[in-house]
């Protein structure tokens, strides 16, 4: 059997209203993505007018793409950098005190390879409390990120991971335990 995408179909997914879908579309790309918009105060305001859950302090860099801000919870105090992408096609859940560094992405959606008709798979994301993502990090759908879990920069995260550990590669491994000096 080979790949057939004329039979792939995904009307079971439904994350929202056409025109709440569209109107969304467009502010993204003026607001969120929009590289002169350097504060995160209208960010975040724009997020919660669209059904976002966003707590206090919460630092948006430029760039940051976000496909459903109803499908998107985050903390107090969370940075969120440039270029990030969460494609939250799922729940995205974000504790506070978390670093989404540079280029990350929070990826909710994939397919199913051993299906003829590529059907869509999702699963929801959780980032807890003192987590940091590194730049350029893929965090896959399904994924729980346990508090103060650290992604190296560059790695793919396909599994949970523990609490206080730093991971690094592709498919991310453990490589030691993180420990946090008092200041």
């Amino acid at each position: 059997m080979n790949t057939d995408l004329s039979r792939y179909g995904n009307s079971w997914y439904q994350p929202g209203a056409a025109w709440k879908r569209t109107l969304w579309y467009f502010i993204n790309v003026l607001v969120m993505k929009n590289s002169w918009l350097p504060t995160s105060g209208l960010k975040v305001r724009v997020l919660r007018a669209f059904g976002a859950k966003i707590g206090i302090g919460v630092n948006i860099k430029p760039c940051v793409n976000i496909k459903y801000p109803w499908m998107l919870e985050v903390g107090n105090y969370t940075w969120i950098g440039e270029n990030v992408w969460i494609d939250n096609l799922a729940k995205v859940k974000i504790g506070s005190n978390v670093c989404i560094s540079q280029g990350a992405m929070l990826l909710c959606g994939n397919h199913n390879y051993k299906k003829t008709s590529f059907d869509l798979m999702i699963g929801e994301i959780t980032l807890e409390d003192g987590g940091w993502i590194g730049a350029q990090s893929v965090v896959c759908p399904g994924v729980t990120v346990h508090s103060h879990a650290v992604l190296s920069a560059g790695s793919v995260a396909t599994k949970d991971l523990d609490s206080y550990t730093i991971y690094q590669g592709n498919p991310a491994i453990k490589i030691r335990n993180r420990k946090i000096a008092e200041q």
